[in-house]
Parts: structure tokens; sequence; C-alpha cells
């Protein structure tokens, strides 16, 4: 009994000296340098609960971005692997707490000499700590707790991302079924054309070279249906696909015209981003894991106790069981002498890990300013040549009406007059694209914006499923 108040005495002296750990140093200049503005700077900060598909103001992308985010699998496997993390940071916590456990056996022996039998019948309860002198349990728990809050961001990431390839595909049909809408009106008006030049060459007032070169224009238009068509199936199985539709027929597009868009959303400065960036909040929570991890290499080098303490009721008699007790409290102490140099690399191995991580974060941090200036370039420069590009189409429909009545007054070739038909037909088909290329600008900036709004989905929506 005196050995055992020596142990509780001495406890006390041991948690105090667990004091004295490892941890990693704090890393002030991570963003340094930074720039202060964008290139096309707003004061005003950007919402970071913005769910930047609603401005589009479509019921149809508001419900397939919620079908998406429900039924994806690329999303339920990220669910699925926050859950591993969750539970791996459960079990490496669990060692900064006693362990605590029970037994009881019961066995009978025969013996052929006595002709008896010998029974014996044990219950008792045992505990074992850690006491975490330098601290390697600390650093383990926060390494894993630091994974696990990584792996949630990476599901932000991964719903950011899908919600933009959601949208990049939606406007995509909206813009291939544009492009159709063109090139049937266009076929139309060709045939018409053809209609009228064959009219001219029966009276004799056009040549057969007219008729030829019209009905290769005809044809030239025709031809570019069946591509168009093909295009917008393969978007409509791409769209399904991401919202975890296995019935790809199933998906119906009724909007009819592409959505407007406003003036540029609030972007605030690079370390606004920074801050919304579910990648950038990833890269930096694998960079601390990394650093929690050498401190927990650095103290796995050093000499670790173990206290622990059993208690329990041994008899040879089931109904005297409870009338002999044991118990039992120790400690003991484990260091390395020789290991071959293994705790040592390992050590230097959790090092590189870190500065790889680092690496990878600066990296991280610089490709989302990249893609916040990419985008905001790429739109206001899409503006400026959609406005040209208006201005082309209108001098081309001048251009085309005067060589049409030319040609009738028979002061031109049909040639001159199929050379402007032909710039026409492409500048409109350019306009709908041009357009298409504009709301894509757009999602992408959304995309590199970042955002808060998926710390608020849980994966409730799915249990009905499990």
């Amino acid at each position: 009994m005196k050995k055992c108040m020596k142990w509780f005495l001495l406890l006390p002296v041991l948690l105090l000296s667990s004091c004295a750990v490892f941890a990693p140093d704090d890393r002030d200049d991570l963003n340094k340098p930074m720039p202060q503005t964008f290139s096309l700077y707003d004061e005003e900060a950007p919402d970071p609960l913005n769910r930047w598909w609603e401005t589009f103001e479509s019921p149809e992308l508001n419900a397939f971005v919620e079908e998406a985010l429900t039924n994806s699998p690329s999303i339920q496997q990220a669910w699925a692997r926050l859950a591993q993390a969750e539970a791996i940071a459960v079990q490496v916590g669990a060692a900064r707490v006693p362990s605590v456990g029970y037994d009881g056996t019961a066995s009978a022996t025969r013996t052929g000499a006595t002709d008896g039998t010998l029974e014996n019948y044990s219950l008792g309860l045992n505990a074992s700590y850690e006491v975490d002198l330098w601290g390697r349990v600390k650093s383990q728990t926060e390494a894993a707790a630091l994974d696990r809050d990584a792996s949630r961001e990476q599901l932000n990431t991964a719903m950011i991302t899908l919600t933009s390839q959601v949208g990049l595909r939606w406007i995509a049909i909206l813009s291939q079924r544009l492009q159709l809408e063109v090139i049937h009106n266009q076929l139309k008006a060709n045939e018409t054309s053809m209609e009228l030049i064959e009219l001219r060459f029966r009276k004799s007032l056009s040549s057969a070279l007219d008729v030829y070169q019209q009905r290769q224009t005809v044809a030239g238009t025709a031809s570019v249906i069946p591509l168009a068509e093909l295009r917008e199936e393969l978007l409509r199985n791409e769209l399904a696909v991401l919202l975890g539709r296995a019935d790809l027929q199933s998906l119906s597009i009724t909007n009819g015209a592409l959505p407007s868009i406003g003036a540029l959303p609030a972007i605030g400065i690079p370390a606004d981003v920074l801050a919304n960036r579910p990648d950038v909040r990833q890269a930096g929570l694998q960079l601390q894991s990394a650093d929690w991890s050498v401190s927990a290499a650095r103290a796995d080098r050093l000499p670790a106790i173990r206290l622990t303490a059993s208690a329990g009721y041994a008899s040879s008699d089931a109904a005297d069981l409870f009338d002999d007790w044991i118990a039992n409290l120790a400690g003991s102490l484990t260091g390395p002498i020789f290991d071959g140099g293994r705790r040592k690399a390992e050590v230097e191995r959790t090092r590189a890990v870190v500065e790889e991580r680092l690496g990878a974060y600066r990296a991280t941090v610089i490709n989302a300013v990249k893609e916040v200036e990419d985008a905001l370039i790429s739109e206001q420069k899409q503006r400026d040549y959609i406005d040209a590009l208006d201005q082309r189409l209108e001098a081309a429909r001048l251009s085309y009406g005067e060589s049409i009545n030319r040609y009738r007054n028979g002061l031109i070739e049909y040639t001159t007059v199929l050379i402007q038909l032909n710039t026409l037909q492409a500048l409109e088909r350019d306009r709908v694209a041009a357009q298409y290329d504009l709301l894509q600008y757009r999602i992408n900036l959304y995309r590199a914006l970042g955002g808060t709004w998926p710390n608020e989905l849980t994966y409730s929506k799915n249990e009905d499923n499990q």
C-alpha cells in the first residue's frame, strides 16, 4: 500500500513535467509577399456565403445544383473520406485519456491422479495511461485533428468545383441550342435564296455557277447541324453524370435563353480571397499538420513513461469470488538506446514533408491569385470583344444587304454575295459563342473567389441512401 502511495505522490510531479513539450513554431510570413489589390480592385469585400448560381435567377439551374450536391458520386466519396478522417482523429485523440478495460475468466481442470476437478475464477479491471512528457501524444492528436479539418476543406473544394461544372455544362447546352437555332435559320434563309437564284437561272438572269455556289452554301450549312446536335447530346450526358443520374436520357432542359449577368461581384483584396478559398485553407491546414508531425517525431526519440493499474477478484470457488481481491499499480520507463537511426530518420522525413507542404501552400496561394486575375481580365476583355463583334455584325448585315442589291441589278458577281453571306453567318454564330464565353468567365470568377457556403451543408441529405 505504501508503494501505491508513492506512485500517487509521484504522479502530479510527472504531470507537471509534461509542460515541457515539443510544439511547432508559429508561421507569420506565409502570405508574403502578396499583392495588395487585384488589377480590377473593388474595396468591398466579397460575400463568403454567396451561392453564386442563384444570381442567374434560374430555378432550373438551382435545382440542378442542389441535385448534384446531393447525388454526385464524387461528393459522396468526399463525404466518406471526411468520415474516415474524423474517425482517425478520434482514434488518435483517445491516447490522451486513460484506457480502461475488464477481463474475466473461468476454468476447470480435471486430473487423473486425484480424480478431482480444479476450478479457478477471476474478474478484474485494468487501466493504462501514457504520461505525455514531451507532447508526443498531443502532437499526434493535433496533427490528426488538422488532417480532419483539411479533409473538410477538400470536400468544400469539391463542392465549389462541382457547382461550377454544373453551371458550365448548363450554359453550354443553352448556347449549343442557340447555335442550332441560328444554323437552322441560316439554312432556311439559304434555301430561300437558292430557290430565288434557280428562278433567276430559269429566266436567264443568273448563271449555273451561281446555282452551284448557292447549293454548296446550303449543303455546307446543313452539314454543321449534325455536329452541333452531337455536341449538345454529349453535354447533356456530361451534365447527367455530374448530377449522379444513371439514366442519361432522363435529363430535360427547359430554359431557352442564356441568362444575363450584371456587373462584376465584389472582389475585395487578395487576403479576402485566401480566406474564402477552401483549397488554400486545406493547404494551410496540411502544413500545420506536418509541423505537428515533426514535433511528434522529435518527442518519440525521448523516454516515455507509462502507468498501468489493475484490480480484481480471484478464487477457486465461484461463491467466494468477491472475498479475495488483488490490486496492482505499476509504472514503466522506456526509451531508445540504439535503433539504427530509425527515429532520427523519421524526424528528417517529417521535416521534408513540411518543406513539401510549404511549397504546395505557396503554389496554391499563387494559383488562387492568378485564377482571380485571369477571370477578371478575361471577362473585361470578352466584353470589349463582344462590343467590337456587335459592330462587325452590324457592318456585315449592311454589306450583305448592299451586295444583294448590286447583284440583283447585275453590277457584281454572285461570288461577292457569297463572301458577304458567309461572313455574316459566321459572325452570327460567333456572337452566340462569345456570349457563352462571357458566362463561362463569370462562373470561373465565382469559382476562383471560393466561398464558405459549403460549410452550411451536411451529409444528412443522403441518409436515406445509406
